[in-house]
């Protein structure tokens, strides 16, 4: 590993038109985008404002995608030489536990498109113009222990288990 480079990412980004700004469930933005800061706060108007600019309707992941989607990160971390601890795909969003010499936005940007690639390969559809928001978010994780605090999240606080993958350390060695 580089020197600098954390231990590990926990990276989250969602499905299309699922999560608004404005949501009674708090978001993010460039002025609410620090650990441990408030979410932006409850907006009904703005809520409302977020939905009338949908380009398609909000995407929610069927069991069948999120699959899909789960295969696609798992090859786009062993193609990369990434190691993936662990992935929860959920309905309306996606969590990864992931470290690799790379940038956290260029690891968001590889896993969206991969995924949009095999769910419109599976899907063989192509009218949906967005399948997921725009960035993510982005935890550093600079110890062990807070990647094995990410990872007890991501498998085991998200509510009911979906799609859930993990890579062993021989599966992500390149041969």
């Amino acid at each position: 590993m580089l020197v600098g480079y954390p231990v590990g990412y926990l990276i989250t980004f969602t499905t299309y038109g699922t999560w608004p700004h404005g949501d009674e469930r708090g978001s993010v933005d460039k002025e609410h985008n620090r650990y441990g800061s408030p979410f932006v706060v409850s907006n009904p108007h703005e809520h409302r404002r977020e939905y009338s600019t949908l380009k398609n309707q909000p995407l929610g992941l069927s069991e069948n995608q999120r699959e899909q989607v789960l295969r696609a990160i798992m090859e786009v971390c062993r193609f990369r030489g990434w190691h993936a601890y662990a992935v929860h795909v959920r309905s309306n969003h996606v969590h990864v536990v992931v470290n690799g010499e790379e940038r956290p936005e260029k690891m968001i940007v590889d896993f969206k498109a991969y995924a949009t690639r095999a769910l419109r390969k599976h899907a063989n559809e192509h009218s949906i113009k967005k399948y997921w928001t725009r960035h993510g978010s982005t935890r550093y994780l600079w110890t062990k222990e807070s990647v094995a605090s990410a990872i007890e999240y991501v498998e085991n606080e998200q509510g009911k288990k979906m799609t859930f993958g993990a890579m062993t350390r021989q599966s992500h060695e390149r041969k």
